[in-house]
């Protein structure tokens, strides 16, 4: 929503943290939450894994993580990182002398899990290469694999104990004057992951990666991960984020978007707000809102339409939003266009005439952007 002012009930107040970059990409400070993904491709098929990973840069994704098991894959990494969109990643398990070739190959940031990356000495080596080659460094602990004093001494995995492991990653990166970290505490489980990162973000001032881990398939993995992350980035909480979904990372990047979107604080393409269809709407709403959201995906530009079955909330809702259309009667509606009464439409031309209406008024948006950014300079 273009026109309708910012209503201070609605701000969120983020925590301060200090900024790092991912290659090219801030995170952190006050820069905008950055949304991320993982390429599910063989690493060694360079073709495949660009593909995916230019994919997912055009859905929305900052910055995009590739695994890197072997050294095939490291190797591989050198064309991926040269010709990557968008940073990558290299996610780095168990065997430290990966990461270092990962770094070697280009990587924009390490992602170690302090649990089975080995000894200090071992982390050092990986610390000494993210300097020497310019690659920032994220500790991933997780729940599921804590390292074996933490779980004796906790008995299990807990807040206290996934804090305490980030806490002592930590000390040893700054003992090693290495400031370009940041820190998740993921979890299955929600009230876990949410509590660890709590307990972590008045613990530091690094910058926090979010993150639901094996959140499950589409729909379970989607409502996970909203009500667990949704509820720390409402609390100001979250400077990056991964949604874990059993799915196409492509569609990991939309949920990351549209949570995102559903607090404020970060909009790309077209928000629509749609009834839930009743036996009161002049027109099939559901078929309606499932072919707009294809046939408007390309747009990027920040902008809300309402699509809306009858007169009992349509008016309200469109007075709201960019370009809206409310069920009438007999066969036609109402088109609203910012917020305002504009002209009738038979349901028949209704999907490509607001089309048309999303794409003419996005144009508007990015030329008024245009021209206000030139009258700054």
């Amino acid at each position: 929503m273009t026109h309708n002012p910012i209503r201070p009930w609605r701000n969120i107040d983020r925590r301060r943290s200090r900024r790092i970059h991912v290659g090219s990409v801030p995170v952190g400070g006050d820069a905008p939450i950055t949304v991320q993904t993982m390429t599910n491709t063989d690493g060694t098929d360079v073709r495949a894994t660009l593909a995916q990973i230019e994919a997912c840069a055009e859905a929305g994704a900052d910055i995009v993580r590739v695994s890197a098991p072997d050294e095939a894959t490291t190797r591989a990494l050198h064309e991926i990182c040269r010709e990557s969109p968008v940073p990558i990643v290299a996610d780095i398990h168990f065997h430290y002398k990966r990461a270092i070739e990962a770094a070697e190959a280009g990587a924009a940031c390490l992602r170690i899990n302090p649990g089975n990356i080995g000894s200090q000495d071992r982390i050092r080596e990986v610390i000494r290469a993210a300097k020497d080659h310019g690659c920032s460094i994220r500790i991933g602990v997780n729940a599921g694999s804590l390292e074996r004093h933490l779980l004796e001494k906790y008995a299990e995995p807990c807040p206290e104990a996934m804090i305490e492991s980030g806490l002592e990653h930590i000390r040893i990166l700054e003992e090693n004057d290495f400031h370009e970290f940041k820190i998740s505490v993921k979890a299955s489980d929600v009230f876990l992951a949410a509590a660890a990162y709590q307990g972590l973000a008045d613990a530091t001032d690094a910058p926090i990666h979010l993150g639901i881990t094996e959140a499950g398939g589409l729909m379970s993995g989607t409502i996970k991960s909203a009500i667990g992350l949704g509820n720390l980035l409402w609390m100001g909480i979250g400077d990056t984020l991964r949604v874990s979904l059993s799915a196409d990372p492509v569609e990991e990047v939309r949920v990351g978007y549209e949570i995102l979107k559903s607090l404020g604080l970060r909009h790309r393409g077209v928000n629509i707000i749609s009834c839930p269809s009743c036996a009161r709407q002049g027109f099939d709403v559901i078929s309606t809102v499932q072919a707009l959201e294809e046939r408007l995906g390309h747009i990027k530009t920040p902008m809300s339409l309402s699509i809306i079955g009858c007169v009992v909330n349509g008016p309200g809702e469109a007075l709201m939003t960019d370009v809206g259309f409310t069920g009438g009667g007999a066969g036609s509606g109402m088109v609203y266009l910012a917020g305002k009464q504009s002209h009738k439409l038979s349901n028949e031309q209704m999907i490509e005439h607001i089309v048309e209406q999303v794409e003419k008024r996005a144009a508007e948006i990015e030329a008024e952007a245009a021209s206000a950014d030139k009258a700054a300079e």
